[in-house]
Order: structure tokens, then C-alpha cells, then sequence
């Protein structure tokens, strides 16, 4: 029985296994999908889809710099046990050093990318069948520039940054973007600069302070202008906190801006950074250890 590059495909998406263990297994069968399905098992590769449901909210983030290119990923498991494992941050190191060399386009083509003899996405489904938990390449960053890109990892992979600038890149470059890279990792800024921040958001942000001037009976005499000049200030307030370039420098003890500290060191202007933390914005597992011991002495 022949088959074609859609049975491929929808033998991959019933079985969770990679393109070329898919293919492999139709022909073997004569490209019958339910032998298939069973020869995969049989190879212990179909495992993975049984575990492709669970919730993967631990992992680390790497960070990846070679000469003008910088990658930052993240890369997901069930437990921190397996994301401190050996073999799991090297599968994630190759990842890193795959997204640099070959340029995807996004997750989906990064997992149709060689490394090796095997694609990203094969490689990702046998680890899954032998670590035993389910895992997930979540998303990545890859910087390649003229100028200078620095990568910083804190808490062992808990937060990943990269800092990209227009500047030489000597160690004295390095290490300022390192410094900026900290008070990343740190301080969590939501953008560059005030002149990066979207309208639509000064605009949510405005409608908020003045419902709150609004429902303070101190302010509820005062004039629409100077309603208007408290507002105008604590938006100000407000952007300073989050905006990179704004941001009073943490290591510095006069006060000074990161883009003062910036200036300070040389002829560097910031272009851009990505912070990743591992597992933000997804569902944690809750493990009910009690529950589960009293389930097995039943």
C-alpha cells in the first residue's frame, strides 16, 4: 500500500513521534496507519503522545552567544528534577546552538531542523519516551547583529537575557551590556524606551490614574488642569518604572539611569532585549502528595 506525505502527517499528529520515525514506520507496514501506530510502540517512540497532555511549566531557559549571533530558549518539562538533569540541558544547549546556526523561522520549522542525524522534533519525542515526562520547546529568540549582543542567565536558568547594541564589541562593551543585562533579569522592564510604549497603553494606563484621582474625595475639587498635571506626572512616574533606559541603574549610588550609566561607559547605544522566565504565564502542576500515597495503599 503506498502512502503519502499527509499520512506522514497525520501519523504524526495521532502519535506525537517525529517525521522520519513516521515515515520509517509506514513503510515498514506497507503504510497501513494502525500497524504503524503499532510499531512505533513497539519501539517505545508512540509513548510520547500519552504524556503530550500533561502540564510541562518547569524547564530553564539557555542563552547561546557565538561571535554577532545571541539565542535565548525556552524549553519546558513536567518536574525541575528532569530540568536539572544532565541530559535534558544538553538536549536544550543543542537547541540553542541549532537556532543559531540555522535560522528558523519559528518553533514549528525549529522542530523540522536537523541537528545532527536527527530533526529537533525527533530528537525532542525520543527524549520524552526515555526521560518519561513531557516536554515542550515554548519559544525562543535569536539576535544577530553588527554590533555587539551579551547574554545573561540567572538562578540557573530561572531567567534568560539577552542585550542587543550598537557599540564595538570589546570586554568593555561586554561588560556594561552584561551590567544592563542584570538589571533585566532584575527589574523586569517592559520596554526600552517611554518612546517605544505603545499610545494604546498610556491611554489604559491614563483612563486608570484618572478614575483613581476621580474616586479620591482629596482630588474631587480640584480643577480639570491640575487633575490633568497629576495625572501627566504619575503616568511619567509610571513609564520611568518600566522602560529600560528610565530605570534608575540598581548598581549605581547616585541615582543615575541606566542610560546615563550607559553614556558613562562609552559610545554604546541600546538597541533591544528579551528576558524570558521560565514557566510565566502557564498553569503550574499541583501535586496532592498526600492524596497520592493514600490512592496507592488502597
Amino acid at each position: 500500500m503506498a502512502f503519502t506525505a499527509k499520512d506522514v502527517k497525520e501519523l504524526r499528529e495521532m502519535t506525537g513521534c517525529g517525521m522520519m520515525d513516521c515515515k520509517k514506520a509506514l513503510t515498514e507496514t506497507d503504510g497501513d496507519k494502525d500497524k504503524a501506530v503499532e510499531f512505533l510502540r513497539e519501539k517505545g517512540l508512540a509513548t510520547a503522545a500519552k504524556k503530550a497532555g500533561r502540564i510541562a511549566a518547569e524547564g530553564i531557559v539557555k542563552a547561546y552567544v557565538d561571535g554577532n549571533v545571541g539565542v535565548l530558549v525556552e524549553v519546558n518539562a513536567e518536574t525541575d528534577f528532569v530540568a536539572k538533569n544532565d541530559e535534558f540541558q544538553e538536549f536544550v544547549s543543542d537547541v540553542a546552538k541549532t537556532i543559531a546556526k540555522e535560522n528558523p523561522a519559528d518553533v514549528d520549522a525549529l522542530k523540522d531542523t536537523k541537528c545532527g542525524d536527527s530533526t529537533i522534533g525527533e530528537i525532542l519525542t525520543a527524549k520524552i519516551a526515555k526521560i518519561g515526562e513531557n516536554m515542550n520547546i515554548r519559544r525562543f529568540a535569536r539576535i544577530e547583529t553588527s554590533g555587539a549582543v551579551v547574554e545573561y542567565i540567572h538562578a540557573a536558568g530561572k531567567i534568560g537575557v539577552l542585550v542587543e547594541a550598537e557599540a564595538e564589541n570589546n570586554d568593555t562593551t561586554k561588560e556594561c551590556l552584561k551590567n544592563v543585562a542584570m538589571q533585566v533579569a532584575a527589574l523586569n522592564p517592559k520596554y526600552l524606551s517611554s518612546d517605544d510604549v505603545p499610545q494604546d497603553y498610556k491611554d489604559h494606563e491614563k483612563e486608570i490614574l484618572i478614575a483613581q484621582l476621580k474616586n479620591d474625595p482629596k482630588n474631587a475639587s480640584k480643577p480639570d488642569n491640575i487633575i490633568e498635571k497629576m495625572i501627566t506626572g504619575r503616568l511619567a512616574k509610571e513609564l520611568k518604572e518600566v522602560c529600560l533606559l528610565e530605570q534608575e541603574y540598581v548598581k549605581a549610588t547616585n541615582k543615575e539611569s541606566v542610560q546615563k550609566y550607559v553614556e558613562s561607559v562609552g559610545n554604546i547605544k541600546l538597541k533591544q532585549f528579551v528576558r524570558f522566565e521560565t514557566g510565566e504565564g502557564l498553569e503550574k502542576r499541583e501535586d496532592d502528595f498526600a492524596a497520592e500515597v493514600a490512592s496507592m495503599v488502597k
